[in-house]
């Protein structure tokens, strides 16, 4: 796959397109135009992939404190510690996802299970290798999904997705961010009497 190349929009936008050209206002007034509109098209500014990286990041940073904030402004007896941070895909760093929370639960008939909550800028399914994600569908803005982890056991990472529960980790996904709320908080109830005030929502 070619290396993906971006870019700066905003220096194509500044200056408005010219309503009529610039020879016929200069048989008409008699004046020439010096607006820069005019001249030839400025050379595009191309961002490093470091560059777009750190603007996917600064989005995904603010999406994942702002949904934190949601969350744990439902009930004083559901509340999760703030573990913001995110990643950008290697080869595509407009794209990116940021881990919210995690905590451990009683989840169906898992007695015990550690689970992270994240948020992503597209939608797509999750693998069933260290890719993590296939199938990216950017007809979608957000996913927001769960997946049950375990400590990494021969991967440079702490933890990894725990593929024993449910197959293939993935406790919930949707795009729908009352949803993805409402699961998360289900996950994080205690007790069946908060479980069914979350139910009620």
């Amino acid at each position: 796959m070619a290396k993906l190349r971006y870019f700066d929009a905003r220096a194509n936008v500044e200056q408005p397109t010219a309503q009529v050209a610039p020879h016929s206002e200069f048989l008409r007034t008699g004046k020439i135009t010096r607006q820069q509109s005019h001249w030839l098209a400025a050379e595009r500014r191309y961002l490093t992939h470091d560059e777009v990286a750190e603007k996917t990041g600064r989005k995904l940073q603010s999406a994942g404190e702002k949904t934190h904030q949601h969350i744990n402004g439902f009930h004083r007896s559901i509340q999760f510690p703030k573990m913001v941070f995110h990643r950008t895909l290697e080869d595509s760093p407009h794209l990116g996802y940021c881990h919210v929370t995690a905590a451990r639960t009683k989840f169906a008939q898992y007695e015990a299970v550690s689970w992270a909550f994240y948020i992503a800028n597209f939608y797509a399914d999750i693998s069933d290798n260290d890719n993590v994600f296939e199938k990216i569908d950017m007809r979608y803005s957000r996913m927001y999904f769960a997946v049950a982890i375990r400590p990494g056991e021969h991967t440079p990472e702490k933890m990894t997705i725990d593929r024993n529960v449910r197959g293939n980790g993935l406790l919930f996904r949707t795009d729908d961010p009352q949803v993805a709320i409402r699961n998360v908080l289900l996950l994080g109830a205690r007790n069946e009497q908060l479980r069914e005030i979350v139910r009620q929502l």
